[in-house]
């Protein structure tokens, strides 16, 4: 069953399986949209759904209400007067997504159906806490590049250091203006996961498939090869991926009618766009939302040019080598090499901000 929610804090998407109850659903609102209280409406005209006249073992496919492709409206409600009595949370293991597993974890015990029968707690995730590591800055301005058959200015759109760059980085070419589109994006690697498991088995994923999900669509966890496989299928795109370091373009999808190009500079990624220009074309000084993102796939001169504006970026050493750069702890201040001993420095010490230097 998947169901898109609206909130105060934006639009989510909560996929469930087919024996999933109504504890079940509240607990994923509360994940979601971090509100403990709240009530529900669904359809048009919006009505309500009265989840607490439900048992809350209640199969939701006996509901009179069909959720499946539903969209629910959720409306924080106002906190009773009187004091709630406090509960003690051990707190889970550190991860990437711990925080936000502490916080599920919470509020679905102060909404009171923790001790309901097959209602489940937040597992929290088995990833590791990712290691700080801020992306390498631009030297000088960004690159463009000229493209004067077509009266544009290649450019490189830079994407922030969110840990949602991927995902920032497609959506800005596949959905151009949807702020909103990270959570949604995330949300679809998860439930096309879910639905595929004999494809995304725990070798694959090097974790328990339900882990990756939830780990996955939280705000820390970085897309790569798995997430850009997962959404250039759903979207029908080709996305060709360019690395910085060695020019290697990676293509996932390949040969669907249309492709994006995102560049990966080691730990981030960002999007390449064309901007409509003034002769000579060498200044991309149009407001980004006249950018082209998507060209058809057998366009292969676009794909060189972006190619070439990546050596232009490689001269800049707009890239992290994250297998032999030197990296300092900027706790402890020891210097590792390499993504492996700073993983290793990092689980011995639990010191997780390092930055790259110049050794």
């Amino acid at each position: 069953m998947r169901t898109r929610l609206r909130a105060p804090g934006g639009a989510s998407t909560v996929t469930l399986p087919d024996n999933a109850t109504v504890a079940d659903l509240i607990q994923e609102i509360i994940e979601k949209t971090s509100v403990t209280s709240f009530d529900v409406k669904y359809g048009y005209p919006p009505r309500p759904l009265l989840l607490e006249q439900y048992e809350k073992t209640q199969a939701l496919s006996n509901l009179d209400v069909k959720l499946d492709g539903e969209q629910l409206t959720i409306s924080p409600r106002d906190e009773p007067s009187a004091v709630r009595t406090q509960q003690t949370i051990t707190p889970a293991t550190q991860t990437s997504s711990g925080s936000k597993s502490q916080k599920g974890a919470k509020a679905a015990e102060d909404f009171s159906f923790t001790n309901v029968p097959g209602f489940s707690q937040p597992k929290s995730s088995k990833k590791e806490k990712p290691i700080a590591l801020q992306k390498k800055a631009m030297e000088g301005d960004v690159p463009e590049l000229p493209l004067l058959d077509r009266g544009a200015t290649m450019v490189l759109r830079v994407m922030p250091d969110d840990n949602s760059c991927l995902f920032r980085a497609f959506g800005t070419a596949v959905l151009p203006g949807d702020d909103l589109s990270m959570p949604e994006l995330r949300s679809l690697v998860a439930s096309a996961i879910q639905a595929e498991p004999e494809i995304y088995t725990k070798v694959v994923l090097e974790q328990k498939p339900d882990d990756y999900c939830r780990w996955i669509q939280t705000a820390d966890a970085w897309g790569g090869a798995i997430e850009m496989g997962i959404l250039s299928k759903h979207f029908d795109i080709e996305i060709c991926s360019i690395d910085v370091q060695s020019l290697r373009v990676d293509k996932f999808n390949e040969g669907a009618p249309t492709r994006c190009i995102l560049v990966y500079s080691g730990i981030h990624y960002d999007t390449i766009v064309q901007s409509p220009s003034d002769p000579p074309h060498t200044k991309a000084d149009s407001p980004p939302e006249l950018d082209r993102r998507v060209w058809e796939s057998d366009d292969e001169e676009i794909l060189l040019k972006a190619q070439e504006l990546c050596k232009k970026l490689q001269a800049k050493h707009y890239y992290t080598d994250t297998g032999g750069m030197a990296i300092k702890c900027n706790e402890c201040g020891v210097i590792v090499y390499g993504e492996g001993q700073a993983s290793g420095h990092a689980q011995q010490t639990n010191h997780y901000d390092m930055q790259e230097i110049v050794a």
